[in-house]
């Protein structure tokens, strides 16, 4: 793909300045590693760039953006699912989504496929189908005719050549003759796999009866897709650089802006100019103390007098994700927009926080450890603030009630793919025990699962039933009392771990716990691409509702120091990590360290 080049809009929506050629994020020179050695050139991803003075350097971003790297490898993915699947024999049968209208109205939403139907075809329209021969190791799509009287109002449908051009399925037919096809293939007492029992086809079994199974085929497909191939991988990167440039152009417009729609605005402008017109998510722009709402969308508040604004943002390419979070100094002073004391020491911490977490991705480790390793930063560090702690008392004692939480309150990451929140597997990243000994509300308020499903969590046997809304992959929220739990599972010690090369690598790559089965957490593989995301927030309701006002957990907070951070709101920073054959790759290239952030904001 050529020479690796630094992403760096320079101006609103059609410039970038072309950088130096740079070495790809890759450990292959040395498996060895030091905590401090300098992280730059192994975060620089590796797409070329134009500048608006060299219309040859536009013509090649704009060129490597949008290459044709060959067909969907549709074949390679229904092959893996059957691996995972592990029969001989059967038929995988999956439907594609059709379009729907709001109701009474003929308008609706956006069209949005299936992505478990999209793993299997590549193809992004209305109405259609698919279907894999396990036996026979054929895959075949299933596509609406058009009318010519569609066309004239909505255009043309996909074409049978355009669909074999896109993906490298063996054949592409015409929907109306799948009943016929399904009756003649499957011989009596044949399997076919389903999703969902609602969604198994309806045709005449002249030939006898078939077994429709609904329960193997969705746990066989994340398996598959939680290892993502070569394409996918070169998706998610075109993600990340479209969603890196609209990022920095947000950096070097910042000095200009008002309010946090305008945010919105610019990042979202920039996608569609770039060919990425759908969000991954709904865009986070929330300044001040919004910046303590996780999922904050109203996008819509004043800028002028907070201290930070939170931008979480990544666009789809093509089906594909990214999952971005940067965080903004608003504070006008002299030299231009800078930190307050307050936000430039959470923003440091949480920077540490990211910087080392990042550094301890690699095949074999353990995710819920480098979540444990995060969490041991915040709290060295919080403590170093005076906001945790109090004399006579040890690191080891808040780290071990979990008191941390109430300000990183969620998990380190999740998987990236073809959503935002992706499959994990069989497991999720940070699973986090089932037998938690409390949870922090009211005994007369909602069960404990309500209370952890209305926060994105599942427990116990809710992960798999649940599946299907999709609660079970949103971020995780981590109470003091499960990550007390974590830490008591993992019999986790308190000093800070080293990278998995240095010292300490033997607990970090088998897990920190000495009885492996008591392992929670995912281990990571090559070739999953995972966020590292921490962060550090101030909601006073929730520290108030469950930490201030708890007798044990407020005995540790100093109310008076902690009084001077409320306005900082939150603090997130967020990459997407390939995880490599040796170690990861950073896929996103948006300043973040304190001298370059404050210079892209102040256009120097």
């Amino acid at each position: 793909m050529g020479s690796d080049y630094e992403l760096v809009p320079i101006d609103e929506f059609d410039a970038l300045l072309v950088d130096t050629p740079t070495t790809r994020t890759s450990k292959s020179s040395s498996p060895l590693r030091e905590l401090g050695k300098a992280k730059e050139a192994r975060q620089k991803p590796s797409f070329p760039l134009f500048s608006s003075n060299d219309p040859a350097e536009e013509r090649r971003f704009l060129q490597w953006l949008h290459a044709d790297l060959g067909k969907f490898p549709a074949k390679t993915h229904a092959r893996k699912v059957a691996t995972e699947l592990g029969v001989p024999s059967g038929m995988i049968y999956l439907l594609g989504q059709e379009d729907t209208l709001y109701e009474d109205s003929d308008q609706g939403p956006k069209f949005r496929q299936r992505r478990y139907f999209y793993y299997l075809t590549g193809a992004d329209h209305a109405g259609c189908a698919v279907t894999y021969d396990i036996t026979r190791d054929r895959l075949i799509l299933w596509i609406p005719y058009t009318d010519p009287r569609k066309v004239l109002w909505y255009g043309r449908g996909p074409s049978i050549e355009a669909c074999k051009d896109a993906s490298d399925v063996d054949d592409v037919r015409y929907i109306a003759g799948l009943p016929r096809y399904l009756n003649n293939s499957l011989d009596p007492g044949a399997t076919l796999y389903v999703l969902h029992p609602e969604q198994a086809p309806q045709f005449d079994r002249t030939k006898g009866t078939v077994v429709i199974d609904s329960v193997k085929l969705q746990a066989a497909m994340d398996r598959a897709r939680v290892i993502k191939t070569q394409y996918e991988i070169e998706m998610i990167r075109r993600a990340n650089a479209v969603s890196s440039a609209a990022h920095k152009l947000v950096q070097s417009r910042l000095s200009c802006l008002q309010n946090e729609r305008e945010i919105d605005a610019i990042f979202r402008g920039y996608c569609i100019a770039h060919g990425a017109p759908t969000q991954a998510y709904p865009v986070i722009a929330a300044a001040g103390p919004a910046a303590s709402t996780l999922h904050y969308e109203e996008n819509d508040q004043p800028l002028p007098g907070k201290q930070l604004v939170v931008l979480d943002a990544g666009a789809e390419w093509k089906c594909y994700a990214s999952d971005i979070t940067r965080t903004l100094p608003l504070t006008v002073s002299g030299n231009g927009l800078g930190f307050t004391k307050e936000a430039e020491e959470i923003y440091t911490l949480v920077l540490k926080m990211q910087r080392e977490c990042i550094d301890l991705v690699a095949p074999g480790v353990d995710f819920a450890a480098i979540h444990l390793h995060a969490c041991r930063v915040a709290l060295k560090g919080l403590m170093d603030l005076n906001i945790l702690g109090r004399p006579g008392v040890s690191f080891d004692e808040i780290w071990h009630r979990g008191t941390v939480a109430a300000f990183f309150p969620h998990g380190l990451g999740h998987h990236v793919g073809l959503e935002v929140h992706d499959v994990s597997g069989d497991q999720r990243l940070l699973m986090l025990p089932e037998y938690v000994s409390s949870v922090p509300f009211p005994a007369a308020g909602p069960s404990r699962a309500a209370i952890w499903e209305s926060c994105g969590v599942l427990i116990g046997a809710g992960v798999l039933n649940r599946r299907r809304s999709g609660v079970g992959r949103k971020r995780q929220c981590v109470t003091a009392e499960m990550l007390a739990t974590l830490v008591r599972t993992y019999d986790a010690p308190s000093t800070t771990l080293r990278t998995k090369y240095g010292a300490g690598s033997e607990k970090i790559q088998q897990g920190p716990s000495s009885d492996p089965t008591k392992r929670k957490g995912q281990i990571l593989q090559g070739n999953m691409i995972v966020t590292i995301e921490p962060g550090i927030y101030f909601c006073r309701e929730y520290i108030t509702a469950y930490f201030l006002n708890d007798a044990l957990h407020g005995g540790y907070i100093n109310k008076e120091v902690l009084a001077r951070y409320w306005d900082v709101g939150g603090v997130r920073i967020e990459d997407d990590i390939l995880v490599t054959e040796d170690g990861w790759e950073n896929l996103t290239n948006v300043p973040k360290e304190v001298g370059e952030l404050l210079a892209a904001v102040n256009g120097l």
